[in-house]
């Protein structure tokens, strides 16, 4: 007996399989990352095609084969339309896609990552919103994403003395796991100085204070601290992603 799944799934990936097929990697509430095939999908008469496709969140069915999980039904629960019509937005959530896609491998049900995800992207669609800094809401989520993969930044103290901090003389460790103070970056070649903007900015990610991170501006250096501790950060947890 051929048992149906189904589940809610945010479509962050997809794959064209053949002449007609769609491979869709998608993050779901009860199983986490699942990766289905829809059949012939991308002819003008599938059913499927309308209620599935890449950054919709639809409930799915699908069953279970020997060797990959076969797409049996779609409904559309919500296109994120302000998210597909705007360019800076839709460049954002295509780097989060490739952070998914790199990060998470396996079948491994995650409730907080799914309700990141879905409020992250809801974030996103308010028109009502105006975002100032792309590149921040980024920021937020892959820093909070990366919180739920059990790397949890210390921010308020050095990470290593956990003594209080001098904002002139900071510095940011991802072996350490943190803001460290000048003394303690002595052992960590690699830890990169930054300011006290920085400091302040990656505080108010970790307590999801999006009503000000979306409105934030900042210096082009202390944005280009920002991406290249995250970059760095990327590349010390998962590597074969740079």
């Amino acid at each position: 007996m051929t048992i149906k799944y189904r589940t809610s799934a945010l479509v962050f990936k997809k794959d064209e399989k053949g002449e007609s097929d769609q491979i869709f990697s998608v993050f779901t509430e009860e199983f986490g990352r699942l990766d289905v095939i829809g059949r012939a999908i991308r002819k003008i008469t599938s059913k499927l095609r309308a209620d599935i496709d890449v950054f919709y969140f639809s409930e799915i069915e699908f069953v279970q084969g020997k060797s990959q999980k076969t797409l049996t039904d779609a409904n559309k629960i919500r296109r994120f339309e302000n998210v597909a019509n705007n360019f800076d937005k839709l460049k954002t959530v295509y780097k989060i896609s490739d952070i998914l896609n790199s990060f998470i491998k396996g079948q491994e049900k995650d409730n907080q990552t799914f309700e990141l995800l879905i409020d992250f992207f809801c974030k996103l669609d308010d028109c009502s919103v105006e975002i100032k800094n792309h590149q921040l809401a980024y920021h937020y989520f892959f820093w909070n994403f990366l919180s739920l993969q059990g790397y949890k930044l210390e921010v308020d103290n050095c990470a290593v003395c956990k003594f209080k901090l001098n904002p002139y003389n900071i510095y940011f460790s991802n072996k350490d796991g943190g803001v460290i103070c000048k003394n303690c970056s002595i052992v960590d070649s690699e830890a990169i100085k930054i300011n006290s903007d920085i400091a302040k900015i990656l505080r108010l990610i970790l307590k999801k204070d999006w009503q000000v991170v979306s409105r934030l501006k900042i210096e082009p250096s202390s944005q280009k601290l920002l991406d290249d501790i995250s970059q760095k950060a990327v590349y010390t947890f998962c590597p074969e992603h740079c």
